[in-house]
Order: structure tokens, then C-alpha cells, then sequence
């Protein structure tokens, strides 16, 4: 149960809230996105009728220039204007209407009767005109009296000294104006919005002069004091989820195969200290064993090696002294492997002294001087001048040593080299020895710290144990690299007691 509970514990951990993290960002990426690229449209379609609007607003200029031109020369029969007028209007149905105006603003004549003499100097773009003497366009709509709403353009007519004789006056559609606007885009909401931030033309219901600047954007008219205003279309979530579905799915996919390798790797790390516990235990087994029989085998041992040497005596003859001599090699066998049992059974607490690592490896050098010699082999030391002192027991280094400079022999054929390097460092000692023998294969490496194991035919398979169990008893470790055919090399590291 608790197991399963670690798992779920995990998953939430390494799965689900990492998926949730992506995939807002994700989101949150993409709305950011949809946000530019609507704006950007509202852009690209506030440019289109701003574009509409300036070509607009230059022909109906372009009239009104042609118009003055005509208009100073009949200003003394005004109603000879009337035709021109009418003309330019039925051929272009942008118009609601084109007046002459006299300078008071009392209307003279016009393309059609709505607005015979009125006179118009009320409105304020009329009044601007006769200040300012230059193009004004209406601020607002009107609405004439056949109920069509349309927009002024007023245009003074100046004579050669400079003065106002008449001022010509266009009507836009307003309706024109929108189905234009509408046919350009008919899915937008567009507004017209004069300089005092009024709407004056409303197109698909409009954007609200309330809206936020984030909702919405604007553009002036370059000719006019006028800016279009478009608002920007709303979110579509369903769009954006639909656009990012591959991509979470990806996400969800990459994080569970992430989720599975994690798993993967932690189960072969679980298997692995279940496997060192395994070694453990055996050490522990081989150890309670040593502990409570190893001297009651040496005990009868004993006596059978005393009886076996009286009998030894008695009997003379070279056959019987050969099965002796089997005998007694058997018995000093059996008390190797006892006492291997009984290192391995020994507490962890010892009885230890400190000791110069250099004198160890003087006290056991004629004994490995005098095996080279034996078996042809080149020895050779190297041994730092200052102390190296070592928290240990003696005894139990010079076993290590030699047990792994035998094993170092009996891997190499004449002519072989073995070498042993005592290098001090920062804060530990480095035992290094190296042999040129036939080396271990890979496969086999890893199994040779595990109890019982040899490849040896008269070997017990505790040798390399025990000395693994020494030297991690006295607070070092030891580590075994080899090539096969090129040699081996034991690392041994100790701490250094001042």
C-alpha cells in the first residue's frame, strides 16, 4: 500500500504537475499569439478604410476644385451652375447633394430642391469656412428633409483679390459610406469617431468609444480630424485549444516516457542495492557461521594433525609418508579457509595501532623479492620519504599485501613485472599495485568481491573478500581494474591519521 502510494506521489511530481506547467504555458504562449495576430488584423483592416476613406475624401475634393473653377465665373448667374451641379451628382451616387452658397450661407442653387434657399451659415462647418477660408468637412452627420443622413464637405470660392464670393458645398451619403465600409468588411465592427471623440458613423454596430485600448484600435484619417476605430474580435478558445492539441498531447506523451525511464532507472537502482544487500547478507552469513564454528573446527584439527604425525612416524615406508603428506596439505587447507572464516567473522570493532605504511611494505618486500626471484619475475617499489601513517592492524595490512601480490604472481608467467606505489594525498594514501599478468575478463570483474567465488581450481573464493572486509574495516576502500592479456591494477585508499 505504502508502495503504491509513493508511486502516485511520484507521478503527481514527475508527471502531472510538470504537464500542467507546459501546457499553461502552452496556452498562455498561444493566446499571446492570437492576441498579436487579431490585433494585427484590426490593423490591417483599420488601414483598408483608411486607405477608402482618403481616396474618398481626394476625388470628392477633386470636384469641388473643378467646380470653383466654374463657380467664379458665373457668380453673377448662379442658377447656370445648376446643371453642372446636377450632372456631377447623378453621375457619381456618393452624393446626396451639391450647393452653391453665397457668402453668407444662404443657398443659391443646388443639384436638387432640398435645401433652396436655406440658408446653412448656422452650421458650424460653414461658419469655419468663411473664418478660415479653407476645405472643412462637417464634424457631424445631418439629416435632410427626405430623412437621408448625409456628411458636409465645404470648399470657399475666392476671387482674384481674395475675397469670399461663394462657397460650394458636397453632401456624402452616409448610407454609401456604409455599404462601402460594409462590403470591405462585413464581419468587423468599425467606427467613425470625430476630433471630440463623438461617433459619427457606425458600421456592424460599432466599437464603443468605452472599449479598452486593448480591445480595440485606432487609425486617423490623414485629410480628416476623424480616426477609424476597429475592434478587435473576440477569442476563440475553442480555436486556439484545437490549434495547441497536437502539442499537448506531445507533452503528455514526452512526460510519461520521461516518467517511465525515471522509473526504469530507479528500478535497475533498486535492483542493484538489492543485489549488494544480497552480498551483505552473505558476508553476515559467512561471518555468524566463522564466528560460532570456526573454533570448534580448529579444534579437532588440531588433534587429527597430532595424530596424523605420530602415525607419520610409525609408519615409514615412502608410500604411506606420501598419503601423509596429502593429509597434512589437506588439513593446512581446511585451517586457511578457517581462518578466512574467522577475519570474516570478526567484530567491527579492533584492536588496531598507527602504523607507517612505508614500514608495512619494507617488512613484507623480502617475501616478495624472494617469489620474483623464484618465478623470474621484475619487482619493483616506489616508497615517498615522509611517513604515512595509518589507522589500522598491522598484521591484517601485511595479509592484504601479499594475498593480492600471490594472486599478482600467479597471474603472470617469467619475465612478468609487478610494482608497488605508495603516493600520498591530500588526505588519504594510495597503495597502487600493478602486474603485467593475464588479466581478468570483463564478465567476470564483478563477481570477484562476491564470497565463494574463484576461478582458481585449488582457490577458496574468500581471499579477495577478505581483504575487501579489511581494508573497508579500517575506513578505505578498494577498487580492481584489468585488461585481459595486458595486466591488472589494485587501488587501495586509506585515510591518513596525523
Amino acid at each position: 500500500m505504502k508502495k503504491h502510494k509513493n508511486n502516485y506521489y511520484l507521478y503527481i511530481v514527475l508527471v502531472i504537475i510538470p504537464i500542467v506547467i507546459c501546457i499553461s504555458y502552452q496556452l498562455n504562449t498561444a493566446i499571446k499569439k492570437d492576441n498579436e495576430e487579431r490585433k494585427a488584423h484590426a490593423i490591417w483592416i483599420a488601414s483598408i478604410h483608411q486607405k477608402s476613406w482618403d481616396q474618398l475624401i481626394s476625388e470628392t475634393v477633386t470636384s469641388l476644385d473643378i467646380l470653383e473653377l466654374t463657380a467664379e465665373t458665373v457668380m453673377n448667374t448662379p442658377e447656370k451652375m445648376q446643371p453642372l451641379l446636377q450632372r456631377t451628382h447623378w453621375r457619381d451616387s456618393r452624393y446626396g447633394g451639391l450647393y452653391l452658397l453665397d457668402p453668407e450661407g444662404t443657398v443659391l442653387t443646388g443639384s436638387n430642391e432640398f435645401l433652396k434657399n436655406t440658408n446653412l451659415s448656422n452650421n458650424d462647418y460653414i461658419m469655419e469656412i468663411s473664418q478660415t477660408r479653407d476645405l472643412i468637412i462637417s464634424n457631424q452627420q445631418e439629416t435632410l428633409i427626405n430623412g437621408q443622413e448625409v456628411i458636409g464637405i465645404g470648399e470657399p470660392v475666392i476671387d482674384n483679390s481674395g475675397q469670399l464670393i461663394a462657397i460650394l458645398i458636397a453632401h456624402l451619403r452616409v448610407d454609401y459610406i456604409q455599404n462601402i465600409m460594409r462590403m470591405l468588411t462585413p464581419d468587423t465592427d468599425i467606427s467613425i469617431i470625430n476630433s471630440s471623440g463623438t461617433i459619427i458613423l457606425d458600421i456592424n454596430k460599432g466599437a464603443s468609444t468605452e472599449r479598452s485600448p486593448n480591445q480595440s484600435i485606432s487609425l486617423p484619417i490623414e485629410r480628416l480630424p476623424w480616426s477609424i476605430k476597429v475592434e478587435i474580435s473576440k477569442r476563440d478558445m475553442n480555436e486556439i485549444i484545437q490549434h495547441s492539441i497536437l502539442t499537448i498531447f506531445q507533452i503528455i506523451f514526452i512526460f510519461h516516457i520521461l516518467f517511465l525511464v525515471f522509473k526504469y532507472f530507479m528500478l535497475k537502482r533498486r535492483t542493484a542495492m538489492e543485489h549488494k544487500e544480497n552480498e551483505l547478507q552473505k558476508l553476515e552469513l559467512v561471518g555468524t557461521l566463522a564466528a560460532s564454528t570456526a573454533h570448534e573446527i580448529r579444534n579437532p584439527l588440531t588433534g587429527i594433525k597430532g595424530l596424523i604425525q605420530l602415525l607419520s612416524e610409525k609408519y615409514t615406508n615412502s608410500q604411506d609418508q606420501y598419503y601423509f603428506s596429502v593429509i597434512n596439505d589437506e588439513i593446512n587447507r581446511i585451517n586457511e579457509i578457517v581462518s578466512e572464516f574467522l577475519i570474516l567473522g570478526k567484530p567491527t570493532a579492533q584492536k588496531t595501532d598507527i602504523v607507517d605504511l612505508r614500514i608495512v611494505i619494507m617488512e613484507i618486500e623480502p617475501l616478495i623479492y624472494s617469489e620474483a626471484n623464484l618465478t623470474n619475475i621484475h619487482y619493483q617499489s616506489s616508497i615517498p620519504e615522509k611517513p604515512l601513517l595509518v589507522d589500522c592492524t598491522k598484521d591484517q595490512l601485511k595479509q592484504v599485501l601479499l594475498n593480492l601480490t600471490k594472486n599478482a604472481f600467479e597471474s603472470m608467467q617469467a619475465g612478468g613485472q609487478l610494482s608497488i606505489n605508495l603516493i600520498e594525498l591530500s588526505n588519504k594514501c594510495h597503495v597502487k599495485i600493478t602486474d603485467t599478468g593475464t588479466g581478468i575478463p570483463d564478465d567476470v570483474i564483478d563477481k570477484i568481491f562476491q564470497p565463494f567465488y574463484t576461478s582458481k581450481q585449488s582457490g577458496t573464493g574468500l581471499g579477495l573478500v577478505v581483504c575487501k572486509r579489511i581494508i573497508q574495516s579500517f575506513g578505505g576502500e578498494i577498487n580492481l581494474t584489468s585488461k585481459v592479456q595486458k595486466g591488472t591494477e589494485v587501488d587501495i585508499f586509506l585515510p591518513l591519521t596525523k
